[in-house]
């Protein structure tokens, strides 16, 4: 099955794919998983990410972290529990992985190791949709 395809399949059994449905053509999505909440990668990535939040913003960025039994949005504290039966569908392969999806829901970039500010809006400021934006606010 095609990485797309799971990433979807995953998403739509939780009950907040319409969250992410809501963002399709709104928000472009970082998807952020980690075998564990504490982990000093997932602290790292959302230390990056949260020096950069005025850029994210520009970027119409939003974030989900995951775990093999929670998650959260964005950079909300609060973890949420996963029902059980959804936990299947969790990589286990790795420990940590990132999604990058497009404002049209497809994966844009997908890696096993911390993103960096450079690399994430060298990413998204290549996307077509993103120059368009940029050369309307102009």
């Amino acid at each position: 099955m095609k990485i797309l395809q799971v990433v979807f399949l995953f998403f739509t059994l939780f009950s907040f794919s319409q969250d992410l449905e809501r963002h399709q053509w709104k928000n472009r999505v970082l998807i952020i998983y980690t075998a564990d909440k504490n982990s000093d990668e997932l602290e790292n990535q959302f230390n990056i990410l949260s020096k950069n939040k005025e850029a994210l913003l520009e970027r119409k960025l939003v974030t989900y972290a995951f775990t093999e039994d929670a998650f959260r949005f964005h950079f909300d504290e609060h973890w949420q529990k996963l029902e059980k039966s959804h936990q299947r569908y969790i990589p286990k392969k790795k420990s940590f992985k990132i999604f990058l999806l497009g404002l049209d829901g497809n994966i844009k970039l997908e890696q096993s190791s911390l993103l960096t500010a450079k690399k994430l809006f060298a990413t998204i400021d290549g996307m077509e949709m993103r120059r368009r934006e940029i050369r309307n606010k102009k």
